[in-house]
């Protein structure tokens, strides 16, 4: 084992002279690894606005009973699968090389890619299919997260990773957004795509990522720890199916949560994740590194990546659905025309990202994280708070100003905060480190629409079925029809607002709109009742919503400001961090550097490594 070190430690340093000899290399790692990570999170949420467009292309309506579900893993299993691989593939990186395991990511996300835009079959079983081929995806994208940010660290120096990072990680964040109108563009077009536009980019990044990349990082020889990954595993798969299942209607209920397989799911999950630790904390090499967790940065970091998510995550589904149910309608778009609109109108958040992020991320490399990130925490309150306070029939400047102070505001945040995260971690356990920051994000993200969607739908149960039942009947729908309309669950109304179909003509039925006169029948399905008449319920839900996302921002900033001041893991001990042992790399007076308790120590398992100290001044101790 130690000359296995040994000789790891040699081809470091080899690879690392290489770098130096040439000084291009970091810029295509970023350039490369910026493309998956944007491919990766592109496809997370393209599939949201080109939904209609999938399912008539495979004959299927998403809002008949029972297919509810199909809509909802569709969306959701690429982001679950993601959640629960991104720790065990970074560790694999840590094991057999994260170039590897990247490249791999790269291939794997390509070929099921293509096996999507295949499907030769109908109706149900045809979009099966389509959940298993996004499942397989999923695994492609978890080796792309788990892998990116760890090669980046290890290709840059120290003064250079928040620039770097924050690139990518805006990348990441603005692909999600970007999806929206990809998939709004290229659906109506071609359903098929809408899972075709990765495949050239797959390709190529497959091939550049073989020829040009190669580890410089330290591997560390291990075995790998199968009780570890199996109970992980197991338990946050149950948490998050759970959460998932527990958003669909349940046996007359608006939503699962009493389901007894829900709260299987969700009991059973946290005590097999209660398993997992009493797991890692026994065997010799374990997956989940929890020692990291002694070190200051990494734990307060982690926690506010984890808020942040929640706060944003569902935000996303919120205001698709504000815009393609309400807004676009009452202004003129007709409700196919509303999916592409949406993402489209959708784009200040994406402009705020895109310019906050670098910006944010160079200032760190020279400041620390704990400033720029707390304050975009505060920032991406504000803009919720701003979004509380609008009319649900808001004049769009408003919207689209708030909308860009929120993508700042979390620009600011994302990019200090996972340079900070990444700086802290010692070279042998990058991968972990990032596959672990990279799980609580995305196990955020699955919790957040959770978390969003069930808020929704109790603000709009409370008042959606009596002024649905009254505006129905006050135009001429009989009292059987409206109440059954009434009656269904308030997330298929959302549901149709969401998949750009018409919500009354989709829920009422031709059957029912055929007994009315044309006048009523026209009025009923035009642009103004539905959006009208569902403007004072969903305000209500917004409100929950929104107020519960500033809950999440402020209290991630608690936890961003508790952080500690600027350091780095240094890989040499009396060296400077991350190799970098210029001056450069050294805060100025006057820098964030309060002491961080528990960064200061090594870790088990992690030694000879050293965490160096950066104090006031520059000097190392």
């Amino acid at each position: 084992m130690f000359q296995d070190k040994v000789r790891a430690g040699e081809r470091t340093s080899n690879r690392r002279t290489q770098n130096v000899e040439n000084p291009r290399y970091k810029w295509i790692v970023l350039s490369n690894t910026t493309l998956g990570v944007l491919m990766a999170s592109i496809n997370a949420s393209i599939l949201l606005i080109a939904l209609p467009d999938i399912f008539r292309g495979v004959g299927i309506d998403p809002l008949q009973p029972g297919n509810t579900s199909l809509l909802l893993w569709l969306i959701m299993g690429y982001m679950v699968v993601t959640a629960v691989l991104v720790v065990s593939f970074g560790r694999l990186g840590d094991m057999y090389g994260r170039v590897r395991m990247y490249n791999a990511g790269f291939a794997i996300f390509t070929v099921f890619s293509i096996l999507l835009a295949v499907t030769w079959m109908h109706g149900v079983a045809a979009v099966y299919w389509l959940i298993i081929m996004r499942i397989l995806q999923g695994v492609g994208g978890a080796l792309l997260f788990a892998n990116s940010n760890a090669i980046i660290t290890d290709a840059f120096p120290v003064d250079q990773r928040g620039l770097a990072l924050g690139l990518n990680q805006v990348a990441g964040i603005a692909g999600s957004f970007l999806g929206l109108v990809i998939g709004g563009l290229l659906g109506p077009i071609d359903w098929r795509l809408v899972f075709l536009v990765s495949v050239p980019v797959g390709i190529f990044g497959t091939v550049w990522a073989y020829l040009k990349l190669h580890d410089n990082g330290i591997r560390e020889p291990a075995r790998l720890d199968w009780w570890g990954n199996v109970s992980f595993a197991a338990g946050l798969i149950a948490v998050l199916v759970g959460i998932t299942c527990g958003i669909q209607p349940y046996a007359g209920h608006t939503m699962g949560w009493e389901n007894p397989w829900v709260l299987g799911a969700l009991v059973g999950g946290t005590l097999m994740l209660v398993v997992f630790i009493f797991v890692e904390h026994r065997v010799a090499e374990p997956m989940f590194e929890l020692s990291l967790f002694r070190i200051r940065a990494f734990t307060a970091g982690n926690l506010a990546s984890l808020l942040s998510a929640i706060g944003r995550g569902g935000l996303m589904f919120i205001l698709i659905i504000w815009l393609q149910g309400i807004w676009l309608p009452r202004h003129g778009y007709g409700f196919a025309e509303t999916p592409l609109w949406a993402g489209i109108y959708m784009l200040p958040l994406t402009a705020g990202f895109l310019v906050a992020g670098p910006v944010s991320g160079a200032i760190s490399d020279k400041r620390g994280a704990r400033l720029l990130a707390t304050g975009g925490m505060v920032v991406a309150a504000v803009s919720f708070g701003w979004l509380l306070v609008l009319p649900v029939n808001f004049s769009y400047w408003t919207f689209a100003l708030a909308l860009l102070l929120n993508g700042i505001g979390m620009g600011l945040f994302a990019a200090p905060n996972r340079a900070g995260i990444m700086n802290s971690l010692p070279a042998n356990r990058r991968g972990v480190g990032a596959g672990m920051s990279t799980t609580f994000q995305n196990s955020a993200m699955v919790l957040s629409i959770g978390i969003f969607f069930s808020l929704m739908i109790t603000g709009l149960a409370r008042a959606l079925p009596s002024t649905l039942a009254a505006g129905l009947t006050a135009h001429g729908v009989g009292i059987v029809d409206a109440n059954r309309v009434a009656g269904l669950p308030p997330v298929s109304v959302l549901f149709a607002s969401l998949l750009g179909y018409n919500p009354v003509q989709s829920l009422l039925g031709p059957s029912a709109l055929a007994q009315l006169p044309p006048a009523d029948s026209a009025y009923l399905t035009g642009r103004g009742f539905f959006p009208t008449l569902i403007s004072g319920p969903f305000s209500d839900g917004l409100a929950v919503a929104f107020g519960f996302a500033i809950v999440a921002c402020l209290v991630a900033a608690v936890a961003s400001a508790l952080r500690g001041g600027k350091y780095a893991h240094a890989d040499v001990p009396g060296q400077g961090a991350a190799g970098d042992d210029g001056p450069s790399a050294l805060p100025q007076a006057g820098a964030d550097a309060t002491p961080a308790t528990g960064a200061q120590e090594p870790n088990p398992g992690i030694a000879p490594n050293a965490l160096r100290r950066r104090g006031p001044g520059g000097s190392g101790r």
